[in-house]
């Protein structure tokens, strides 16, 4: 039996603020071992047994940056996995993509090939036991049944949504409630938390959304059949056309699908399951000292109780205080009350209406070719740190408000610059004016680190003109 998991990844970027942007969402957030909760999900989904290839629904802006991520974990085990995408040119919530997912799969593997679609953004730190709740999901799902995934309960929380259950059945789905309804369900022993995890094979879902949403299914398929693709030996990647997913309904697949159905099942389950929601939720993954504070990073404490401060990048000193979060970033540091901190999204909705560039990107900017980052900027100059990895090549373009110097710290660059082809290695420079079409590309086996100085008097970066790219921009 064919298994697909199915990673949905996306996200605002807005509850773990300031680490969490619109272009670098939850998943992509690095935990102490290092991993990110993306990458965290694609090992959940590929150590299980009879997976065929995985897919991935994402924003077109994160595809690139979400195919680093794979390639960083997969190692040999995995390095010949097909990874195929589905990519989205804005969010359109759950139902559309799943559509969209149950489709392609039906047309490349069949109506009764099994997807598994997990969050990028979730943690789950019981494998042996997730592993044992799909097994169960699958053999569900291989009589038709639309499988849920529900998590016992520890606590009455107020964020979740619940699902009253009777073993695999599934009386009726409940929104988030208030405290004191959350503590009945749990005390009840009948609910259990909604988890945004299924199972179902492609034919099932593809029925149940003809019968209870047929809009979305028929709107994402028109969308597909005007979408571009691109085929390789083992993978599929599929770009949707703007103009006709625009055209989709918006919904969940719980509203769509999940509460209109009855033939949906649920597995009750207790996997080490969180879906890391705020700062608090995070912290919790960090033990606590004496005075229960939970830090990571180098931090100086004087007379500080129950906080949770992070700092990678400087040392943060801290004095007198209790009850607090503090994260710390290169360009932004954010104070709560631990109470508060579901708030955040208060702060991000206030940045993103400014159009403030906080909200959107880091000080290290992730591009197909490798990252930049902004080290320092004022008038007429910007400084920045380059990483084109091997391979990576930018697009070839032209600036018309400034000029870049460009000093080669390591590796070996190869520069287009106006009529001239040049190798520029380590310790080296090269002078691009204003005005000239020029390309940099690192043609070694490893990272080419440079050091730009742009001088002008406009350094935005919509000052660029692409003549030709390889990564379709």
């Amino acid at each position: 039996m064919k298994l697909i998991p199915t990673i949905l990844c996306g996200g605002a970027g807005s509850r773990l603020w300031p680490v969490s942007r619109e272009l670098h969402p939850k998943p992509f957030i690095r935990l102490a071992d290092g991993q990110s909760l993306l990458q965290k999900a694609w090992l959940r989904g590929v150590a299980l047994p009879d997976v065929a290839e995985t897919l991935t629904v994402t924003n077109r802006e994160l595809f690139f940056k979400t195919e680093d991520e794979y390639r960083e974990v997969a190692g040999t085990q995995y390095k010949d996995l097909a990874n195929s995408f589905i990519l989205e040119p804005f969010g359109r919530n759950t139902a559309p993509a799943i559509a969209a997912a149950a489709l392609q799969v039906a047309a490349s593997h069949g109506e009764d090939a099994l997807l598994l679609v997990l969050a990028a953004d979730h943690l789950i730190t019981d494998q042996p036991a997730f592993a044992q709740a799909v097994a169960e999901a699958m053999r569900l799902a291989a009589q038709g049944k639309l499988v849920t995934f529900g998590i016992q309960p520890e606590t009455p929380e107020t964020g979740y949504g619940y699902i009253e259950a009777d073993g695999n059945m599934v009386l009726r789905f409940v929104e988030k409630p208030s405290l004191e309804k959350a503590r009945e369900y749990v005390e009840s022993g009948n609910y259990l938390w909604n988890s945004g995890m299924f199972c179902f094979s492609a034919g099932t879902m593809l029925r149940e959304m003809q019968l209870h949403c047929p809009s979305i299914l028929a709107a994402t398929r028109a969308c597909l059949e005007q979408s571009r693709r691109a085929q390789g030996k083992s993978y599929t990647q599929i770009e949707l056309e703007p103009e006709t997913f625009g055209r989709v309904p918006d919904d969940s697949i719980d509203y769509a699908v999940m509460e209109k159905s009855r033939n949906v099942a649920v597995v009750p389950c207790s996997i080490g399951w969180s879906d890391i929601g705020s700062w608090n939720a995070l912290g919790e993954l960090t033990a606590p000292d004496a005075q229960g504070n939970r830090i990571e990073g180098e931090v100086m404490l004087h007379d500080v109780s129950n906080c949770y401060i992070q700092s990678n990048q400087r040392i943060v000193g801290a004095i007198g205080i209790n009850n607090l979060v503090v994260i710390d970033t290169p360009d932004a540091v954010l104070v709560a009350d631990r109470s508060r901190v579901q708030d955040v999204k208060l702060l991000y909705a206030r940045l993103k209406a400014q159009g403030h560039e906080t909200h959107r990107l880091h000080t290290t900017v992730h591009r197909p070719w490798g990252t930049y980052t902004v080290l320092e900027e004022g008038t007429r100059f910007k400084i920045k740190r380059i990483v084109v990895k091997p391979a990576g090549c930018l697009s070839l373009q032209m600036h018309h408000h400034r000029s870049e110097h460009w000093v080669v710290v390591s590796g070996m660059a190869r520069v287009v610059n106006g009529d001239q082809e040049i190798f520029v290695n380590t310790n080296e420079s090269t002078y691009i004016p204003a005005g000239h079409k020029h390309r940099l590309e690192n043609p070694g086996v490893v990272d080419l680190v440079m050091i730009e100085v742009q001088s002008g008097e406009y350094l935005g970066e919509d000052d660029i003109v692409r003549f030709e790219d390889i990564y379709g921009r």
